[in-house]
């Protein structure tokens, strides 16, 4: 060993580990399992250090649960299907199924080289028909089982794309992609029954001891249990077949405060009325032009249509509303139908205001009146002064009254309480090529009939084109046209596509036994699941979290993953990011022109291209292609070596906050392992020293104690201060050579999770038995963690003076008479008595003079 060269030693000890087949998991019994698991990534085409931090958290956690014993599956995949691919080919030509195995071939490619304990054998793709065919096994399984179900569904429709998009994909009422204005549109779509499992997916969050309680509160406010009042409003008169509207209200404590009634576009009365008027189906037409989102509903103009019907208020009869049609209201939740009361709804007031429509408050605030031009909208926990009641008393919680007047409209008869989900159905159809085809044919004669498992995968065609608008497979006859698996007939392969999130909703599982002609076996799934410890986002708290959570229900229900597994990830953990700051010139027409930081100079807090133009340098951001703000790390690889970038994105900030990459933060990095790699090349030549082998066992002990507490913890970054510290301790130690020696080992035992190149190098320079990878994590010694002296601070009159050191189990009365006798006391009391004398044990001593 004479200098630190990451670039010759990090091949070496990679080629050691793949050689010696050391992250290949094979099932034990006879061993403890762990599962350690990152959310795999989209194949955009290259990683960047933000991916870097995510796969080497796990990485970390990985080797070090190998080093105790565990037999560790940790492997990887990508998540393939989905527009950008599409999108690819129709700017670019080719096929989306080129683009993405390119790109999984160049993300792979650089994974490699940054040491991740994978277990590469594993590795799939959700676009490889061996996965998706396996997929649409479920598919056909859930559906025997009653949990997939075909409907009519108002749906978020892009015109420019010609797809149904999920809500996430509508942005300011617009199509993600395209930037086409959202429709409603009502499709025949297919729906996965988790709405079934909204109490269960519900209540099992309390048992989710080691998730963050930011995720759980998410998923809960998502899948929104709440206890209202189901009751109807009489027609006035009989209209269209209708003598009243069913509505479902949370808020019946604000029932005196109604001025209207609303319906949506999309309610069998709006419906009826529209086919016999013309102005009904233009204003219904228009108001189906929005999106389904509740961010699209809360920010578009809010337009209503006076039908000219009434309904009869249902606590007192003569109290008549007009009845509007109106475009914030969907069909999806509750009834269609909403009572409106302005005074404490902000949307229901902006609504009446417009159409002047009474606006009357049910309570006020305990202090202070009632808000002009504003509703006053108090949590449910706050007491307000009700100054029309249905039941209770004057002052009380919203919850409270709530309870009240459900109770007393059940009693006089004006309804029943019902607990209801905002969870809805989860809508899987896409009408688009890459994703994986739904396994059903439309038979004239036999209707919708499943295929045969045998004839599964049902592959997608490959000879397809993007030069039309729309989807591809409508337009294939030979893939389309197929005999009816139940009556030889000819018919037609449903041409919908599955939501890209059924694929991330059970990979988890699949890596269990990634090459099975079954979706799981049974053997590996008993063994494997759950995953131990999960890694990802923060912005896949919701939809993929409870969509994966569902699915571990069906393929239990269904046979394909145990009872055990019907919560899959017993461990969460949501990294931050990795930020950068942005660099931007601006081209002759003025638009932003954004630079990567490897073209970038920086002098004296400024930035400079090649050619001395200098850029505006935007704060540190969340690193995005489109900014170019991006750091490569096959370009930190060859400048550092891996092992350096991993030990920085580590070191700088707790995991769960985001951390922010500089050169500078990485070449300090680099400096350090170059230390550390000095002092185990040349650990002395120094004798023994009993007092001081001694001090750096008792040290060593005491590092190895709080760097395994830092990594079970999740504290990496405290794990690496520590070993800043220990490293620090071995360098200045007067220790003998043997005893240098075996903290050294120590200190790259420590830190192989981290920087397992530069760990196996030293642990073989310095003798350690066989691959450090494979070697046992070393244990702390109870014994060497317990000081044999302990120096406490002596506090005179509050101000410290002195110190002394004094045996760690000394009585409080010796160390209270050591103090007294201390020179700085003894000069401060000048022949007085203290006041008071207070010893804390192992901690201060404070004099009171």
């Amino acid at each position: 060993m004479s200098r630190y060269s990451a670039s010759e030693i990090e091949g070496k000890w990679q080629q050691a580990w793949d050689e010696a087949g050391v992250f290949h998991a094979e099932r034990d019994p006879d061993r403890p399992k762990y599962y350690v698991l990152e959310m795999f990534p989209y194949p955009s085409g290259r990683i960047h250090i933000g991916h870097v931090r995510n796969y080497t958290m796990g990485d970390v956690i990985a080797r070090y649960k190998l080093s105790t014993g565990h037999n560790v599956l940790h492997p990887m995949g990508f998540d393939a299907f989905g527009m950008p691919a599409e999108n690819a080919a129709m700017a670019n030509g080719g096929h989306p199924k080129d683009w993405t195995y390119s790109n999984i071939d160049t993300m792979v490619s650089q994974m490699k080289p940054l040491g991740f304990g994978l277990d590469w054998s594993r590795m799939f793709a959700t676009c490889d028909p061996e996965y998706y065919g396996q997929q649409q096994a479920l598919f056909l399984d859930f559906l025997e089982k009653g949990l997939v179900y075909r409907k009519n569904a108002v749906v978020n429709w892009d015109p420019v794309d010609m797809t149904v998009l999920a809500n996430e994909q509508v942005e300011d009422g617009r199509g993600w992609r395209s930037g086409a204005l959202v429709e409603r549109r009502e499709l025949t779509q297919w729906f996965f029954k988790i709405s079934d499992f909204s109490d269960e997916l519900l209540t099992a969050l309390d048992g989710l001891d080691d998730w963050p309680a930011k995720v759980k509160t998410m998923q809960a406010n998502w899948i929104g249990k709440s206890r209202g009042l189901q009751f109807a409003f009489g027609l006035t008169e009989e209209a269209e077949g209708f003598d009243r509207v069913e509505v479902y209200t949370t808020r019946p404590d604000t029932l005196q405060g109604a001025s209207f009634v609303g319906i949506s576009p999309d309610h069998p009365l709006a419906r009826a009325l529209e086919a016999r008027d013309e102005k009904i189906a233009a204003f219904c037409a228009d108001a189906r032009q929005g999106g389904t989102t509740a961010e699209a509903i809360e920010t578009a103009e809010k337009k209503g249509y006076d039908t000219g019907l009434k309904v009869r208020h249902p606590l007192d009869t003569s109290w008549e509303l007009p009845v509007y049609i109106a475009n914030f209201i969907l069909m999806d939740y509750g009834t269609g139908a909403i009572f409106g009361c302005p005074a404490h709804d902000e949307r229901d007031h902006e609504f009446a205001t417009k159409y002047g429509l009474p606006i009357v408050p049910t309570f006020e605030p305990l202090e202070g009146g009632y808000p002009e031009n504003a509703a006053f909208v108090p949590a449910k926990t706050e007491k307000v002064r009700y100054v029309r009641l249905i039941a209770g008393a004057e002052v009380q919680t919203g919850e409270d009254a709530v309870n009240a007047a459900v109770e007393f409209c059940e009693a006089n008869g004006v309804g029943h309480g019902v607990t209801k989900f905002r969870l809805r159905d989860w809508g899987l159809s896409r009408q688009r090529y890459w994703g994986c085809p739904i396994p059903v044919v439309h038979c004239d004669a036999c209707g919708v009939v499943p295929e045969k498992k045998e004839n599964l995968p049902v592959r997608l065609p490959d000879d397809v084109s993007f030069d039309t608008p729309g989807n591809p497979l409508d337009r294939h006859p030979t893939w389309r046209d197929t005999p009816c698996p139940a009556c030889g007939a000819p018919a037609r392969r449903e041409t919908d596509t599955m939501d890209t999130f059924v694929d991330s909703s059970w990979y988890f599982a699949r890596f269990t036994a990634p090459r099975a002609d079954t979706p799981t076996v049974a053997a590996d799934a008993d063994y494997w699941m759950n995953v131990d410890q999960y890694i990802g986002g923060i912005e896949h708290a919701i939809l993929h979290l409870l969509y994966s959570r569902f699915f571990a229900r069906a393929m239990n229900i269904t046979g394909h993953l145990p009872d055990s597994a019907k919560e899959p990830f017993n461990a969460l953990f949501t990294q931050g990011m990795v930020t950068h700051a942005i660099y931007q010139t601006r081209d002759a027409n003025d638009r932003p022109v954004y630079h990567y930081p490897e073209d970038v100079t920086l002098r004296e807090g400024k930035g400079f291209l090649a050619d001395g133009t200098e850029v505006k340098i935007i704060p540190s951001a969340k690193m995005s292609k489109s900014k170019n703000n991006v750091v490569d790390p096959v370009a930190i690889i060859e400048q550092y070596g891996a092992d350096t970038a991993r030990w920085f994105v580590l070191s700088d900030s707790p995991p769960e906050r985001d951390v922010e990459w500089t050169a500078a933060g990485a070449e300090a990095a680099s400096k350090h392992l170059a230390r550390v790699f000095r002092l185990a090349a040349d650990p002395g030549d120094t004798p023994a020293n009993a007092e001081a082998d001694k001090t750096l066992l008792r040290e060593t002990h005491k590092a190895i104690h709080d760097v395994t507490m830092g990594i079970e913890s999740f504290g990496f970054n405290a794990a690496i201060a520590r070993l800043y510290a220990f490293t620090n301790t071995v360098a200045k130690s007067g220790a003998g050579t043997e005893a240098r020696r075996d903290a050294l080992r120590v200190l790259a035992q420590l830190m192989s999770p981290m920087t397992p190149h530069l760990s196996e190098e030293i642990w073989a320079h310095l003798g350690g038995s066989g691959l450090i990878a494979q070697a046992p994590w070393p244990q702390a010694d109870p014994d060497l963690l317990v000081d044999d002296t302990v120096t406490l601070p002596i506090q005179i009159n509050g101000k410290r003076r002195a110190e002394i050191t004094v045996p760690a189990d000394l009585d409080k009365a010796e160390v209270e008479k050591i103090a007294l006798s201390h020179e700085a006391v003894i000069r401060t009391l000048d022949g007085a008595q203290p006041k008071k004398v207070i010893v804390v044990p192992g901690r201060i001593v404070n004099v009171v003079a």
